[in-house]
């Protein structure tokens, strides 16, 4: 966060703006390996026995997954969609290989080819979940997607549309330099609030030519942003690293989208439509489809 010094304030402020609008859930990360070394269920962070088990039978074969108790707004939403028969004939509408599966639009079912695809659901939202660190992005993972940051503060997920992370496996230096890049966003976004909330102060110095003042005050901002960081430092868990260097995942979605499940079996399935060819915005060439889905008594 060293530049922070570098930049003038009001010039700071403007590249947030700019880079906040755009940033992209699916940039990728250098990674080490995409192959997986361990299988999924060496992975399991949380106790997935009494979970209700979920059957979503694809084009390419079947899928189960675990709904968490840990998210019971998510797990009671998705069961009720099941049960309803919502996600009959739904595309697998965005697909992008070592990162994940998106499917859940119901706008996809005998979708032209044309079409555009990702903003249909039911005219309801969910409230956040995000039992983070417990529950991560880890290979085989199953989350909600959701709006942007921009126009959703609260990170409300979809009524319907989800993701299966597939990832990529990660080393320890990728992991440890991951880590120091949160940590820095972190100290930058606390910043920024920090900035943001003084604005007219800041707007009054820049027409005074207060030069000197600004960057005084840019050095406090600084040192208060990065002493409160300091105080709890970004840090992945033993669990994270484990299944990030082994299984792999993507970790720069972690804490920001709601993780409510895992695959307990299929993951083959999953691998088999990350592979699949696409075109644009990530829609597979030939329509890979969810044909039925069921609850596992």
């Amino acid at each position: 966060m060293n530049y922070l010094r570098k930049l003038p304030l009001f010039v700071l402020l403007l590249v947030a703006v700019v880079a906040c609008s755009s940033k992209e859930a699916g940039e990728n990360e250098t990674a080490a390996s995409a192959a997986v070394t361990q299988p999924l269920e060496t992975m399991k962070t949380v106790n997935i026995d009494n979970c209700t088990k979920v059957e979503i039978k694809t084009t390419y074969g079947d899928i189960v997954v675990a709904l968490y108790n840990e998210t019971p707004q998510h797990r009671d939403n998705f069961i009720k969609l099941v049960k309803e028969g919502y996600y009959d004939g739904v595309l697998f509408h965005r697909v992008i290989k070592e990162f994940m599966v998106q499917t859940g639009d119901p706008n996809s079912k005998d979708a032209a080819a044309d079409a555009q695809l990702g903003a249909g659901g039911p005219d309801y939202t969910l409230p956040a979940e995000i039992v983070y660190p417990t529950l991560f992005h880890k290979c085989g993972a199953l989350a909600a997607a959701r709006t942007g940051d921009q126009v959703n503060p609260e990170r409300r997920s979809s009524g319907s549309q989800f993701y299966i992370v597939t990832g990529k496996i990660y080393n320890e230096a990728a992991i440890s330099q991951m880590e120091q890049q949160m940590q820095q966003m972190k100290a930058e976004k606390v910043f920024y609030e920090k900035a943001s909330r003084i604005m007219p102060q800041i707007e009054r110095m820049q027409q005074a030519g207060d030069s000197a003042g600004l960057n005084a005050l840019q050095e406090k901002l600084y040192n208060e942003s990065m002493d409160e960081v300091a105080k709890n430092p970004v840090r992945f868990t033993v669990e994270q690293k484990k299944a990030y260097t082994t299984v792999g995942g993507t970790p720069h979605l972690d804490g920001q989208y709601t993780v409510f499940g895992e695959v307990v079996t299929g993951m083959d399935v999953v691998n088999k439509i990350q592979n699949v060819a696409t075109g644009r915005n990530d829609r597979p060439v030939a329509d890979v489809k969810i044909t039925g889905a069921r609850v596992l008594e």
